[in-house]
Parts: C-alpha cells; sequence; structure tokens
C-alpha cells in the first residue's frame, strides 16, 4: 500500500514532480547564463510566459515563494539558479524547507558532520 504522505511535510522530487515542474525547472536551469538572468530581470513576466510557466509556478516565483516552488515541481538544484538571482544560496533554501533560521540550519550542518578527534578501533 503506498504512503501518501511518506515524510511528513516533504515535498518528494519524484517522477510526478520533474513532469509537473518541467517548465519551471526548464527555465531556472536558463539562469545559468547572465544574459537570461538580465532578460528575467528586465521582464519577468514575460520570461515567465515564454517558458510556459502554470498560474501557481508564476504566483510562486512573484512571491518569492521557495515552498510553493518546491510543491509546484521544483527541484531545489534547478531553484538554486533562481535563488542566485534573488541573493540566496543552497542553504537560505534548506532553511526554508525546515522552518529554520539560516544560521540554526548552517549550525545543524555542522554538528551533522561533527567528526571524533580520534576513531577508536
Amino acid at each position: 500500500m503506498p504512503i501518501d504522505d511518506p515524510i511528513p511535510g516533504t515535498t518528494l522530487f519524484d517522477g510526478a514532480q520533474a513532469r509537473k515542474g518541467y517548465a519551471l525547472n526548464r527555465m531556472c536551469f536558463s539562469f545559468n547564463s547572465a544574459e537570461n538572468r538580465d532578460a528575467f530581470s528586465r521582464d519577468e513576466e514575460a520570461y515567465m510566459r515564454g517558458y510556459g510557466l502554470g498560474e501557481a509556478q508564476a504566483v510562486a516565483v512573484r512571491q518569492r515563494d521557495v515552498l510553493a516552488l518546491l510543491r509546484c515541481g521544483g527541484n531545489v538544484y534547478y531553484l538554486a539558479k533562481f535563488a542566485g538571482i534573488l541573493g540566496l544560496d543552497v542553504q537560505d533554501l534548506g532553511a526554508a524547507q525546515t522552518g529554520m533560521s539560516k544560521v540554526a540550519f548552517k549550525a545543524m550542518l555542522v554538528a551533522h558532520n561533527a567528526q571524533p578527534e580520534t576513531l577508536e578501533s
């Protein structure tokens, strides 16, 4: 029996989400080019129309709502390209996904990566 919400509060990026977010992720991938970033900054609405974003995706872009972009099929690695235009980085996205501040999120990453001074046999 499939589990509808295997990780409560988390949008899993699977095949269905990939299909749903194709236009959004394609647009975000285009931001690898400085020319495209400039074009988006000049006229966001025209740029979104050019990539065929759905209304929910366009609203999420307008509102800079990362969690809504994830629900709309956005892949965090492609969304990082969009976040860069806003002066955000992947840690900002991770903090938004977890509901933490960026400082708390970074501290959590450091704590999870803590290694013992020496390894015991």
